[in-house]
């Protein structure tokens, strides 16, 4: 399973793209995850992952600038290592 580093000012979390934030990635776009990405090529897909992958681990503000604003980076990570705690917050 892909993981997102988000970088934020209060400091980077790991967090999964699970089946249910990928299910709901894909209602959100209309395609699937792979071919959104391929195709379409949007950051903002990518935000909209780590708002739905976060908000299922902690309060946030809802989606659009308030939130945005909150994000210094989002980065996918290869699913190298699942021994990695995620959803826990790492030191910057």
């Amino acid at each position: 399973m892909a993981r997102l580093k988000i970088t934020r000012a209060s400091g980077d979390v790991i967090v999964s793209i699970s089946p249910v934030v990928e299910y709901a990635f894909e209602k959100y776009t209309g395609n699937g995850i792979h071919k959104q990405f391929r195709d379409q090529e949007k950051q903002s897909d990518i935000y909209w992952l780590a708002h739905n992958a976060l908000m299922r681990v902690e309060v946030i503000p809802p989606w659009g600038d308030a939130f945005l604003e909150t994000l210094i980076a989002v980065d996918i990570l290869d699913d190298d290592d699942p021994k990695e705690s995620i959803g826990k917050v790492l030191p910057t």
